[in-house]
């Protein structure tokens, strides 16, 4: 038995949702997004708020009901209150900067690398060594991180590289005499 699956989602003031068979579209200040749930669980609107539950007691029903009810529950946080990831860059002369619509990462490679910032994504450098991540699209922000991420991981030396924020890096010890 699920037991997230259990609790309905609440549906906050000012988040309006709204269910059509399986696809659910949740409105909210922060702007829209929708999820088509799996056919083996169904989706209904009560007065506690979205209520997810299986059609049958098979393995893949019990699977995807806790599921979907956690896809819903984050289309409904992104909307209200968004999401955010950051990350820290450690390295001598290692600093990102945005210009524009790009992200400019020295990350001591002989060129700098520029990665294109998608729709529905806002990214910020408070300070040349760090980075914010915003957006109301859990998936797509978390994905984005690790992309960045990806460019120059933390190495287990020195610790140089690019890492989420409050990451700890395993470090090794270097060559004995």
């Amino acid at each position: 038995m699920s037991r997230i699956g259990k609790k309905p989602v609440p549906v906050p003031s000012g988040v309006t949702a709204s269910i059509n068979g399986q696809n659910v579209v949740v409105k909210g200040p922060k702007g829209e997004l929708s999820f088509v749930a799996h056919d083996l669980v169904s989706v209904e609107m009560t007065d506690a708020g979205i209520q997810v539950t299986p059609l049958n007691d098979s393995k893949m029903a019990r699977s995807m009901w806790g599921m979907c009810r956690t896809m819903i529950a984050n289309l409904v946080t992104g909307v209200s209150e968004g999401y955010k990831r950051n990350l820290e860059i450690t390295g001598v002369g290692y600093r990102a900067q945005v210009q524009g619509n790009i992200l400019n990462l020295a990350l001591g490679f002989s060129h700098d690398v520029k990665f294109d910032i998608p729709a529905g994504v806002e990214i910020k450098c408070p300070k040349p060594t760090e980075i914010e991540i915003t957006g109301i699209n859990k998936q797509q922000v978390g994905q984005i991180a690790a992309n960045i991420r990806e460019f120059r991981p933390p190495e287990p030396y020195k610790g140089k590289g690019v890492r989420y924020a409050g990451e700890y890096i395993v470090r090794k010890e270097g060559k004995k005499k």
